[in-house]
């Protein structure tokens, strides 16, 4: 069987590429239009779902714990957490798809407030996957869910 880096690697490796090229340049001209903005940050947001998912289900005791599994999904967590926010650009929220809340536009400090929250808690979830002890895992990981909820809540349409 694959590793988990391995069959995510072509969405991983775009996204990198692509966010290596939005750290080096203006973000609203990295996108040569609005979509692709949404796009950018919606895949980031699957991906890093995806990963989150895999970890937390294995921290809550759902599948087997597997400790190097729950490290390679936590190096992807820890990477594609971070490219979505780079992609929420002016024009882009009134893109068709978006799923994005005006709040994000009209209300950028606390939209950037809970965007360094869930890096916070995505480091606090790193240490913990550092330390071995899955019961210091899931405490994490619970913490990362609640920092995604409070952000769907307040900065992400209903029922998307």
């Amino acid at each position: 069987m694959p590793s988990i880096l391995a069959q995510s690697r072509p969405a991983l490796l775009a996204l990198l590429c692509f966010g290596s090229a939005l750290s080096s340049a203006q973000a609203p001209s990295a996108f040569k239009r609005p979509s692709d903005a949404v796009e950018y940050r919606q895949a980031g947001f699957e991906l890093m779902a995806t990963h989150f998912k895999r970890l937390n289900d294995m921290a809550q005791g759902k599948v087997p714990y597997d400790a190097k599994a729950v490290e390679e999904n936590m190096a992807v967590i820890a990477v594609v957490s971070k490219l979505p926010f780079t992609a929420f650009v002016p024009g882009s929220d009134k893109a068709k798809g978006t799923e994005a809340l005006p709040e994000v536009w009209s209300q950028p400090a606390k939209f950037q407030e809970a965007a360094d929250k869930l890096q916070a808690e995505v480091g606090k979830l790193q240490a913990a996957v550092k330390s071995g002890k899955q019961e210091d895992v899931k405490i994490a990981a619970g913490a990362v869910g609640q920092s995604c909820k409070a952000c769907h809540d307040n900065f992400k349409q209903k029922g998307h």
